[in-house]
């Protein structure tokens, strides 16, 4: 009785779907943007709530699909994916990772 619980904990506990594994890799990439640029000698460029909405953003398009596999929902598949397509266009708009900040 209380192994079924304990199993859906451990699921939640876990990377398991493809939402996982693309949502903490693009994470790990703002990160990665955001460490590199300061630690530079220059002024910093961007501030640090401007990598607050992907964050976010990451983190919601997680849920929702995750609950899109769990519930096998179409509609959800389709707000996660809508979801990580706007989280990688503000990123690439507004935090602009392929621009060489600090450089100049």
């Amino acid at each position: 009785m209380l192994a079924g619980p304990l199993v859906a904990e451990q699921r939640r506990g876990s990377m398991q779907t493809i939402y996982d594994w693309v949502t903490v890799a693009i994470f790990a990439g703002l990160i990665v943007i955001f460490l590199q640029r300061s630690v530079g000698d220059a002024e910093p460029q961007d501030s640090i709530l401007s990598y607050l909405p992907p964050a976010i953003g990451c983190a919601v398009a997680n849920q929702v699909g995750n609950a899109a596999v769990e519930d096998g929902n179409g509609l959800y598949h389709l707000l996660a994916a809508l979801g990580i397509a706007a989280v990688l266009a503000y990123t690439y708009y507004v935090i602009k990772p392929f621009k060489g900040h600090g450089k100049g």
